[in-house]
């Protein structure tokens, strides 16, 4: 079909996302691994299971874990640790979430994902240490999210260090 030159000229078709069982095209940061939760449904409500030795999701075992409120258009970030990774679990509201990887030799160094996770689309995913991650509350109400650190918070030295937003390194806004 042809379209009027007016119009062709200004249209751009688009990329492949997904393959066609739904999985992303997209390459992901060596070790930021996702897994979409499920959620179980009858008359009485729901429940999701959040997390679970038996998956060998991650290998070390729960030594903390807290909640996370984002108020609506809030962003919280950009934050790196350089000992302990996150597992955190999507439990409500939706969430767009920015990871850069600044680990030295890694082999995705220097790249930039970009995720939107919501209580339609809840997943668990670990962030890898040295991987700098960002988030932004889109909707329009609250989002909660838990995070399970892999090394229980130490209040007198927090491992968590903090890049201003924007920045000359991450050309990336929410």
């Amino acid at each position: 079909m042809q379209l009027d030159s007016n119009i062709a000229g200004l249209i751009v078709k688009d990329r492949q996302t997904v393959t066609s069982s739904g999985e992303s095209v997209k390459k992901r940061i060596e070790g930021l691994h996702i897994m979409e939760r499920p959620s179980n449904e009858d008359h009485r409500g729901e429940l999701i299971e959040v997390f679970n030795p038996a998956w060998n999701f991650h290998p070390d075992p729960l030594v903390y874990v807290y909640s996370v409120v984002v108020r609506p258009q809030s962003v919280r970030g950009w934050v790196v640790h350089l000992e302990q990774e996150d597992r955190i679990f999507i439990l409500s509201g939706t969430l767009r979430w920015a990871f850069y990887d600044a680990r030295e030799g890694s082999p995705t160094q220097g790249m930039l994902n970009e995720f939107t996770f919501s209580a339609h689309h809840r997943v668990l995913f670990v962030i890898p240490s040295g991987v700098l991650h960002a988030v932004k509350n889109i909707g329009e109400g609250e989002a909660t999210f838990i995070n399970m650190p892999n090394k229980p918070y130490n209040h007198q030295d927090p491992d968590k260090y903090r890049l201003p937003m924007p920045n000359d390194l991450i050309s990336f806004t929410f």
